[in-house]
């Protein structure tokens, strides 16, 4: 039984450190109430701010993807129990998001401004549109199961985990990624786009666009042709670009790995 609440106190604090992140993060790219943002003047060395830019993506990217395989799934949870494995990987996503927010250096420059009130408030509209859209999604795919904690809430009760089934909820039958479409009004959204926002920007969009294979390589291997089906009659991110063959239900599964 201790075991039981340890890991539930566990899976707990890896949620509200989660929480706290993902609060802050919409700060930070929105540079607004937070210490630290993603924009800002030069503080030294062009070359020497982007190189240290560049690995904390590079750390984030890596360490997002490579822990949401199921091939180092099999192997972590030798080590980690798995009751407490996705909480593990939410705890580890977010300390390294803290380390990005921390040690961010600003490249100053300047893309485009925009400086028209009317355009500024559709472009925070906009912003705020990502950022629900993200939420949102995930309490779409259960966003408790995301973030750990229905595992551990499971593991209290001395319950075995469950997988989740398929469903199609809301923006899932429009797209099969609408939370990756939230992240990138968040992370494009911005009147003023500096040189280190169009890095971030571009570098969390790539590695969106290359972990959607991997993520949808994992799905299939998983779901078979249910998975193969879906694909074929909802589109990947933009509503409407292909016609739908027939009614599909959208995978209640991990979608921010």
């Amino acid at each position: 039984m201790l075991k039981r609440v340890l890991f539930f106190a566990y899976g707990s604090i890896s949620y509200l450190i989660f929480l706290g992140t993902f609060l802050y993060a919409i700060g930070f790219i929105g540079n607004f109430g937070v210490p630290t943002t993603l924009d800002g003047p030069a503080s030294g060395p062009l070359w020497v701010a982007l190189a240290i830019d560049v690995a904390l993506l590079g750390l984030f990217a890596v360490q997002h993807s490579v822990m949401a395989r199921p091939w180092f799934k099999r192997q972590w949870t030798r080590v980690v129990p798995k009751q407490i494995e996705r909480s593990t990987y939410v705890l580890f996503s977010s300390l390294a998001l803290i380390a990005l927010f921390w040690l961010w250096k600003p490249l100053g420059g300047q893309i485009w401004n925009v400086a028209d009130p009317a355009g500024v408030a559709v472009i925070r509209t906009l912003f705020a549109f990502g950022w629900g859209l993200v939420l949102v999604s995930t309490f779409l795919i259960n966003h408790f199961d995301l973030f750990g904690l229905r595992q551990v809430w499971l593991a209290l009760g001395n319950r075995p985990y469950t997988p989740l089934r398929f469903k199609t909820p809301g923006p899932y039958r429009l797209v099969r990624h609408p939370l990756y479409v939230g992240w990138f009004f968040a992370f494009w959204m911005t009147p003023t786009m500096t040189l280190a926002h169009l890095l971030f920007a571009v570098a969390t969009t790539a590695y969106i666009l290359i972990a959607i294979q991997f993520e949808e390589r994992d799905l299939v291997r998983e779901h078979g042709e249910t998975y193969q089906r879906y694909r074929r009659s909802v589109p990947m991110l933009v509503p409407f670009s292909k016609r739908r063959a027939e009614p599909m239900v959208a995978p209640e599964v991990q979608a921010g790995d």
